[in-house]
């Protein structure tokens, strides 16, 4: 399974999201609309119809997949192969992320802040519309940590465990998650099992990056031990039981502070800090963050060849 989840990466480092064909994730979005709508005609206890959503959702696109890879190989061995590589590329975020986090760094870099409150908005829930130049370096380190398990970690992770099928239903809990998974008025019981769900399915990955950032850290110059050290004194802070983690590595290996004041929809939402303020954030702790991000998945790349080819040889040799 090692060699489709290296031409997955590949394909996503070359080309990003794919844009030739239909992406995975637009069909996901209409199959979750359609039945929000029926959920909310039929449902009272909004709740209990959450959970028979997301279900729906998550078993119809493991079992699809599932199906597609099963077929292809019935017919071909390298169309099995080169699909399955082709699908968990869907899942990833590598270039897509760096390229939207980029056109951010490049609009702060011309002073042009406008073009880089736009170019945040694609990315981040917040408002965006006052910011200044600090908090939206900030916000996009954030969402350069959070994502670099949420959109690179995760997938990959579950690719090497069960394959493509497993990947693209991940992929499905993530995408519940950001179309339901909000505690506002009217997502709040329909999108309560979504939002659970998701917790639940990055909480290995995300701790698998509390091992992997400081090493990325270390090996891109950055100060590996001290990003250990915060994700170990900061990580937990986070109301969420894993985006924590990462922003903490993150805040510790580029040695800024991360979280503070934040508005969703003219809310208020104050997050807990998560690092030291030993400097003033800056459009390079974008650039530098970027790299992280490239260097971390690498590293969860290299360790999961690793660890399918142990098991692998493991299996062979009490044959």
């Amino acid at each position: 399974m090692s060699y489709e989840v290296i031409l997955g990466f590949g394909l996503d480092l070359i080309f990003g999201d794919p844009v030739k064909f239909p992406h995975p994730v637009k069909g996901m979005g209409k199959l979750i609309n359609f039945l929000e709508k029926i959920v909310r005609k039929t449902f009272r206890n909004l709740k209990i119809g959450g959970v028979l959503l997301a279900s729906i959702v998550i078993i119809s696109i493991y079992v699809f997949t599932f199906g597609i890879i099963w077929f292809s190989g019935e017919i071909n061995n390298y169309l099995k192969f080169i699909l399955s590589g082709v699908i968990i590329w869907t899942t990833l975020s590598i270039r897509s992320l760096h390229k939207e986090a980029n056109s951010v760094y490049q609009a702060l870099k011309i002073e042009d802040i406008n073009l880089a409150r736009i170019q945040l908005s694609k990315i981040v829930g917040r408002d965006t519309h006052n910011l200044n130049k600090t908090e939206i370096s900030r916000a996009t380190v954030e969402t350069v940590a959070e994502n670099t398990v949420d959109g690179i970690i995760s997938p990959l992770f579950y690719a090497f465990l069960g394959g493509p099928a497993l990947s693209m239903a991940f992929k499905a809990v993530s995408t519940l998650d950001s179309m339901l998974g909000y505690k506002t008025t009217i997502y709040k019981e329909i999108g309560c099992f979504s939002a659970r769900a998701d917790d639940v399915a990055n909480f290995i990955p995300a701790r698998i990056s509390a091992f992997l950032i400081p090493v990325a850290s270390w090996l891109c110059g950055k100060n590996g031990i001290l990003s250990w050290k915060t994700i170990l004194r900061d990580g937990h802070k986070n109301p969420s039981p894993n985006s924590g983690i990462p922003e903490a590595g993150f805040a510790g290996a580029l040695n800024i502070q991360l979280g503070g004041l934040n508005y969703y929809q003219g809310q208020m939402s104050l997050k807990p800090f998560l690092g030291n303020p030993n400097q003033i954030i800056e459009p390079e702790h974008i650039r530098q963050s970027i790299k992280l991000m490239y260097i971390t998945s690498f590293l969860m790349l290299i360790i999961g060849v690793f660890c399918i080819l142990a098991v692998n040889s493991y299996k062979n040799y009490f044959r």
